[in-house]
C-alpha cells in the first residue's frame, strides 16, 4: 500500500474516531443532564411555610370524630380518617362540603402529596369570587388535577392559602405563579407521596 493511501486510510479512521467520540459524548451530555434535572426534582427545596406537624399525625380516627386541633388554619397535616376525598374542586354548595370535619379526610389527602387550594370568598364580590375560583381551577388544569383539590374554607384569613404536607402558602390576593411554584416543590412531598 501507498503512503499516500495509507495517509488517506489513517486520516479517515481519525475522522470516524473523531465522530464516534462526539456522538458519545452527546449522549453522555444528555443522559448527565436528564439525571441531575432528576436529582434537583428529588432535592429541591419546598417552598411556603414550614407547619410542625404533631407526632400522631398517623394516627387514623373514626370518621365523624373531631379530628382536631390542627398546627395551622388550614391545616397542613395532622391527625385524619382512613378515607379521603377526590382530587378535584369542591363548590361551597356540594354535598361534601358539607360533611363533619371535611379536614379528616383532606389530612389523609395531604399525607399522600397532595397539595390543597382553601379558598373563602366571604370578603369578596360575587364577580371577585368566580374570578379567584376561575384562577385556581386553571392552575389546577395546568397541572392536570392530579392529586388537587380545592376546598371552601370560611374560616380562613384571606381569599386563599394553599397546604402540602407540613407547609402552608397564604395570599393576600391569589398569585397563579406563586400556586404553580408552591405546587412544583411541594406535591409529594409528604409521608406516603407513592399512596393515589
Amino acid at each position: 500500500m501507498s503512503k499516500s493511501k495509507r495517509e488517506k486510510l489513517r486520516k479517515k479512521q481519525q475522522r470516524k474516531a473523531l465522530q464516534t467520540r462526539l456522538i458519545w459524548g452527546g449522549l453522555g451530555a444528555i443522559v448527565l443532564a436528564a439525571l441531575g434535572l432528576l436529582v434537583f426534582q428529588g432535592v429541591r427545596p419546598a417552598t411556603g411555610d414550614e407547619v410542625a406537624i404533631p407526632a400522631n399525625y398517623g394516627e387514623h380516627l373514626e370518621e365523624g370524630v373531631d379530628p382536631g386541633p390542627f398546627p395551622s388554619n388550614p391545616p397542613a397535616g395532622g391527625r385524619h380518617y382512613a378515607g379521603e376525598l377526590d382530587a378535584g374542586f369542591y363548590e361551597e354548595n356540594s354535598s361534601q362540603t358539607q360533611i363533619a370535619y371535611p379536614e379528616g379526610y383532606i389530612g389523609h389527602n395531604l399525607e399522600h402529596g397532595y397539595v390543597v387550594f382553601w379558598y373563602n370568598c366571604a370578603s369578596l364580590s360575587e364577580s371577585e369570587c368566580g374570578t379567584l375560583k376561575s384562577e385556581i381551577r386553571a392552575v389546577m388544569d395546568d397541572f392536570g388535577g392530579t392529586k388537587l383539590i380545592a376546598f371552601p374554607w370560611p374560616s380562613l384569613d384571606g381569599p386563599v392559602a394553599m397546604t402540602s404536607w407540613g407547609r402552608i402558602q397564604r395570599f393576600d390576593s391569589f398569585d397563579p405563579n406563586t400556586a404553580a411554584a408552591f405546587i412544583k416543590a411541594n406535591l409529594n412531598k409528604a409521608p406516603e407521596p407513592n399512596a393515589p
